[in-house]
Formats: C-alpha cells, structure tokens, sequence
C-alpha cells in the first residue's frame, strides 16, 4: 500500500469558483493531504475539465495524487492519477472496461455503497480501493443508503487492498471507521467546511498514526 492510499481521502465541494476550490484544495495540501478526489455534480464540461486540470497542477506540485470522481474519460484526458466510479458512472460498460481503459499506472476506485457482492465485483476487476459508506448520515448525499462498521470490517476480509470509508465521516467518528478497517476516510463537510482547512486535514491525519 502505497503512503497515498493511507490517511484523509480529501473530496472536493462542489464549488463552481475555479480560484475558491484550488486554495480550498491547496489548503488541505499543506495540512498532509496526499490524495484527493476531484468530485463536483453540478458543474457542466467545460468548467469541469478547467477545475480538474487546475487541482492536478495544484497536487502535483505537493507530491500528491488526484482522481477523478464519475468521469472515467475526463481523467484518461487530463493525465489524472485514476479515476472512481459508481454504480451508474460507466452506462454500457463494467468495471473490467473501466480497469483496462485506465491502465496499469493509473488507480481505480469503486464505490460498493453497502453491497459485499460488488466488493467482490470490484477485487475481482483489479480495483485498487474501494469505497464503503454511507458510514453516517451525510449532508453531502442524503440520500445514501447506510453501511455499517461490522458490514466495513466484513469487506476488509474480502478485500486485500486499501478500504475507505465514505459518508458523514467526522473528526469525531472518523476513529471508530478507522478502528473497523479503514485504511482511510473520505471527508467532504468537515475538512473544507473547517475554519482551519490545513489544521483539520493534519489533525485526521494523525488519527493514522500508528497505525
């Protein structure tokens, strides 16, 4: 496991102000963030494209690796370090297509929501992690079907690589999500929501610690 696939998994807002989000991004930078996932619902192409390639200019620059969340393609384009899918983000394809137009040197990620059958799915199609969640009630999607710590735990017996939890993780429960098997945590709200971006993000980094 590489020291990327270890510690905060920062996702980005959705924020349409391409200048906001890079010093949102940079901020989490500076505090430890080594890995971070590019994800915005609302904006249309264009300004997508603009955004991602502007957060990997910013990762690069601390060492630090971006994917791509739904759009497969748009980090193929950009020279992104992988991409994460859902269960509706590769419509007419499956998750061995979506492997081999990566790669071998770019990561995938696959949300398995609560569905043990599609963490299988996803070891099975060479994933290099894999999403767990909704952990929490989550503002973020609150829609999303809850996924328990034990159900967490029974995925990292089923899954070799690195597991993150996702959904309404906190600097408050982010140790119990840890404690189940997370080799990391998925944080929206309560990293760039923080008055101190860098200091929340070093201070769920220090959760790792030991670990």
């Amino acid at each position: 496991m590489t020291s990327e696939m270890r510690g905060l998994y920062a996702v980005t807002p959705d924020d349409r102000l391409l200048p906001r989000l890079s010093a949102l991004v940079e901020a989490a930078l500076q505090g430890g963030v080594r890995l971070v996932q590019y994800r915005n619902k609302q904006a249309p192409a264009p300004l997508r494209r603009a955004q991602a390639a502007e957060l990997l200019r910013v990762c690069r620059a601390y060492g630090a690796k971006l994917i791509v969340n739904d759009d497969l393609w748009l980090a193929i384009e950009i020279g992104a370090d992988g991409a994460h899918v859902g269960r509706d983000d590769l419509p007419g394809h499956d998750l061995a297509t979506a492997r081999e137009a990566l790669g071998a040197k770019r990561l995938l990620g696959v949300s398995c929501y609560n569905d043990l059958a599609r963490v299988e799915a996803a070891a099975k199609a060479g994933a290099n992690y894999i999403g767990i969640g909704s952990m929490f009630p989550s503002a973020t999607k609150p829609g999303a079907v809850p996924a328990t710590l034990d159900m967490l735990t029974e995925a990292r017996r089923r899954f070799a690589g690195p597991i993150a939890g996702i959904g309404g993780i906190t600097i408050r429960n982010a140790p119990q999500v840890i404690a189940a098997g997370a080799d990391m945590v998925a944080v929206v709200g309560d990293l760039f929501d923080a008055m101190d971006i860098g200091r929340r993000a070093a201070e769920f980094q220090q959760l790792f610690t030991g670990k």
